[in-house]
Formats: structure tokens, sequence, C-alpha cells
């Protein structure tokens, strides 16, 4: 006799002092039976927003994103788990194919979700941000974890199934200004500078103006972003910096620099 009982999805979200985004993010989420917020010590009030909306906050001391997001997937309840982030908005239509996946017993075990993106007033629909996959988004509790990088982390899948694609969106509204823009680069720069540095490769300034130089090719140019208008513009130059800074990090780190001792104070 087949089961008529609808398997039960836990939504997770990663946060840190997202007060302004929150309540959007799990709004968005409510019709899943459980939601976990993983936040790593917020101070803006974002953890009482998302509790009063019926989300369980847990507290992951932040040792980089992999972790992060691997501790969250620990805290899950259910048999399926969807990922989101603070950004991220789960549309009704994403929602209703979501259930219906989880409700077929014959679904894979994980599955990529596309991302539509708004910056600068606009749906951005070329520069590497539509589809815009990040990990799969959408897996049965046991069958992926993530990689240890402290930032732009990979997944391990734990199953030989293949990953599907689900065809409907969520949103991403990834910066609310440019000051978030400079922001994200700035920390994520150095995360990914101490990224490179746990897989033994050297900075340089040379790699960090070559590939930077590369990085706002890529997406202006290649990936389309010339399209965009500015708000292209903006996200290659943006991923020129994200990646110049990267590397020029990582060469500082490498150079371990000391400010010279004052020399001692001699009387005339």
């Amino acid at each position: 006799m087949i089961s008529t009982v609808q398997p039960k999805i836990t939504a997770y979200i990663i946060a840190f002092n997202e007060a302004q985004k929150i309540a959007a993010a799990v709004n968005s989420v409510l019709w899943a039976d459980e939601i976990i917020v993983a936040d790593s010590g917020s101070t803006d009030g974002m953890v009482e927003i998302a509790e009063s909306l019926g989300a369980r906050v847990v507290q992951v001391p932040f040792k980089g994103f992999g972790d992060l997001r691997n501790q969250a997937i620990a805290a899950c309840s259910h048999d399926w788990i969807f990922s989101l982030d603070a950004d991220e908005r789960c549309t009704p239509e994403a929602r209703d194919e979501i259930l219906r996946v989880i409700a077929d017993p014959a679904s894979l075990d994980m599955y990529w979700m596309p991302r539509r993106n708004f910056f600068m007033g606009r749906w951005i629909k070329h520069s590497g941000w539509y589809p815009n996959y990040r990990q799969p988004q959408l897996f049965r509790k046991g069958k992926m974890s993530y990689t240890m990088e402290p930032v732009h982390e990979g997944y391990v899948p734990h199953s030989d199934r293949p990953v599907g694609h689900l065809q409907n969106p969520i949103w991403q509204v990834p910066f609310k200004n440019l000051h978030e823009v400079v922001h994200k680069a700035n920390r994520y720069s150095t995360l990914g500078a101490e990224k490179l540095t746990l897989r033994g490769r050297k900075g340089s300034m040379g790699k960090a103006l070559t590939h930077g130089l590369w990085s706002f090719i890529k997406h202006y140019i290649f990936k389309r972003g010339f399209l965009d208008g500015w708000p292209g513009f903006i996200i290659a130059f943006g991923n020129f910096e994200g990646t110049f800074y990267r590397y020029a990090k990582g060469y500082e780190m490498d150079q371990a620099w000391k400010v010279p001792e004052t020399p001692p104070l001699r009387r005339p």
C-alpha cells in the first residue's frame, strides 16, 4: 500500500544582521513545516523579528559559510530541506513546484533552483546573474553537505542520482544600495584570501590585476553584462574589485609586513 502522508520540509535561512531583509525571506517560506534561521550573533534585532514570525533561530559561531550551512542542515528536522539566503524570496510558483516535487516518491534527491536578481531598479537578465544557480537548494536530508571553504563553498553529493532542475525561479535582492556592494566585496575578498591560503595558493599584485581584469571582462563581455546597462557595469566592476582585493589581500597575508619599530628617542 502506497503511503499518502505528505513528506515534511524544513526551510533554512542563513543570515547575519539582516533585520531589513529577514521578514521578507521568512514570510516567503511560511508554507514550510519548519523554518530555521542560522545566525552568528546578530545585534540589529534580526533574531527577534525572525522569532516573531515563527522561525527557530540557532546560533552558530561563524567559521566560514561551508560550516555554517552544515550546522544549519544539522538543525533541520524533516526529510526534505530547502535552502534560502536572507536576500532571497521564494515565489508562489517556486513553492508550488517544490511541494509537487517532495510529494512525488519518484523525485530525485537534489535540485538546482534558478534565481532572478533585482538590482538598481531592474531585473538583471545577463551578467551571469540569470538563472544564477548556486548549490542545489532543494534536497533530501542526508543526500548533500557543503565543503568547508570559508566563502563560495561547494557541495558534496551523497547520492548516485543526478541533480534535477526546477523550472520556477526564486527572487534574489542581493543589494539594497551601492554601499552594500562595496561592503560585500570587502568582506568576501577577505574570506576569499583566506580560502587561497587554505589551498596553498600564493597571491601577488600581478595576479590581483590580471584576475581582476579577467573577472570584469568575463561578466561584462562574455556574460553580456553590457546588455544590462549601468547595473551590468556595476556588477562587472564589483567582480573586478572583489577579485582584485582577494588576491591582493592574499599577497598581504603571504608577506606578513610588520610596522617598523620606532627608533629610540635620543636627547639632542
